[in-house]
């Protein structure tokens, strides 16, 4: 059996090490672009802020490593088109720029995302730079060292997560973002209040609801200023964090996707060619709350599909749960995390949801130190089918979000997780736990609701 992987960041490299594991006497051949694989790129803002020390420390494997483990390795590898019908594969060396074909039994595409890159004028200029790779982490670093003036565009994680870490290294920093809110897209607004509060506080200049509309140069081609549609704003180094689109070129137009591009799979990751695999962030994964598919580029899916690639690869076996999109965010003092819908998200797939915010202690009041604890739950209108939640609090209580994930992902109502099993000691949390707390709390809201209408 011979196995080509095209791409081998995260559920590349996963897939490749389960292959080895699970089908030794597999051939299995991987091509990739870059001279490294499984880059975390989620670290690049800790490499700039000086948290890791070393940009070569966010890696996780190697090519020498998957060598070891019987993969044969092909890195500055650029894969130039696929023959469905052949199972065949065009290659070009990136090194000697020479071609050649191979063949393959079953192919694995992970090929991943790449950053989205508008169409603005003066976008060329030297000194915008793009927030991904190993290659484009180094050249932040080195850059922002001779940077005064620092504009990040676009209020997602990673941009929250840099402006921090540029605040740090004592730069003047802008944030620039289309919409009204950051982070719009994992926190309703009661949580993105206080983190913009907290960005203000740390001198960061927030420009939100501006949409850039160009870039202007100086006389040696590097970028002096942002345009907006509001106002402009002086800068020597710019950060492009506007949004991922899956690299699907090759099969796009050959393959079943959303309308972005990504492919669809089935719950063994199968293609709509079952000779084609494909997992991670070129993919479209199921939203277990919203019932849909959707694009959600993170390590978290690129993992666990690329396992279950492995698994797969031959018959199906294990089935592919979805996803609630679970993520989390540390921004100076402030921990939070959020999974399933928001409020606002769950009106785009026409869900009729309610929720019930709950600002507690997330102990007893008793100890020595008692932290207040946001704490929203989001849920289906008519069958209390649990949504989504966020979190945020001084103190690190982000792994309820991974709990409520668990709860939506098996189909869980407000009424089950009213009552589900939690331990309690005073030193990590309260008689009723917080989850109880706000579950029943949604309860009594819609027992009172009952009172009124009767």
């Amino acid at each position: 059996m011979k196995i080509i992987v095209i791409g081998c960041t995260h559920a590349g490299t996963q897939t490749v090490k389960n292959l080895l594991r699970l089908h030794p006497d597999a051939d299995i051949t991987v091509y990739e672009r870059n001279n490294n694989v499984s880059f975390l790129s989620c670290g690049i803002a800790l490499n700039v802020g000086g948290v890791v020390k070393n940009a070569e420390d966010l890696f996780y494997s190697s090519p020498e490593e998957l060598e070891a483990l019987g993969a044969t390795m092909h890195v500055h590898h650029n894969v130039l088109s696929i023959n469905r019908q052949a199972k065949t594969i065009v290659v070009e060396n990136l090194e000697t720029n020479e071609t050649k074909q191979d063949h393959y039994d079953k192919l694995v595409y992970t090929t991943g995302s790449t950053p989205i890159v508008p169409p603005i004028s003066g976008i060329g200029l030297k000194h915008i730079q793009l927030c991904k790779n190993y290659a484009q982490a180094q050249d932040i670093i080195k850059k922002a060292a001779h940077a005064t003036n620092i504009a990040v565009i676009g209020a997602g994680y990673i941009g929250v997560e840099l402006v921090e870490a540029f605040e740090a290294y004592g730069k003047h920093v802008t944030f620039i973002e289309g919409s009204d809110r950051v982070l719009n897209k994992y926190l309703d607004r009661e949580f993105t209040d206080e983190v913009e509060q907290t960005l203000t506080n740390h001198g960061i200049q927030l420009a939100l609801n501006e949409k850039v509309e160009s870039f202007v140069g100086d006389d040696d081609g590097y970028v002096k200023s942002v345009q907006t549609s509001k106002a402009t704003h002086d800068v020597d180094l710019v950060i492009l964090c506007v949004g991922f689109r899956p690299q699907t070129e090759l099969v796009k137009d050959e393959l079943d996707t959303l309308s972005n591009g990504a492919l669809l799979v089935n719950d063994y990751m199968q293609t709509s060619d079952p000779s084609i695999f494909a997992a991670g962030d070129n993919c479209s994964v199921f939203h277990n709350a919203a019932q849909h598919h959707a694009y959600i580029p993170l390590a978290t899916n690129a993992t666990k599909m690329g396992t279950l690639v492995a698994y797969n690869i031959m018959q199906p076996t294990i089935r592919y749960r979805g996803t609630q999109g679970t993520s989390g965010l540390k921004l100076y003092d402030l921990h939070m995390a959020s999974t399933g819908l928001t409020e606002d998200a769950a009106a785009t797939y026409g869900l009729d949801v309610r929720s019930t915010t709950l600002i507690d202690h997330e102990r007893p009041t008793f100890m020595p130190t008692a932290t207040e604890v946001r704490l929203k739950l989001v849920y289906e209108n008519e069958t209390m089918r649990l949504i989504g939640g966020q979190i945020m609090s001084k103190n690190d209580q982000t792994q309820l979000m991974n709990t409520l994930s668990v709860c939506i992902q098996q189909g869980m109502t407000v009424e089950d997780l009213a009552f589900s099993d939690f331990f309690f000691q005073p030193h990590y949390n309260k008689p009723v736990n917080l989850l109880n707390t706000v579950a029943l709390k949604t309860l009594a809201e819609q027992d009172q609701i009952q009172l009124q209408t009767q």
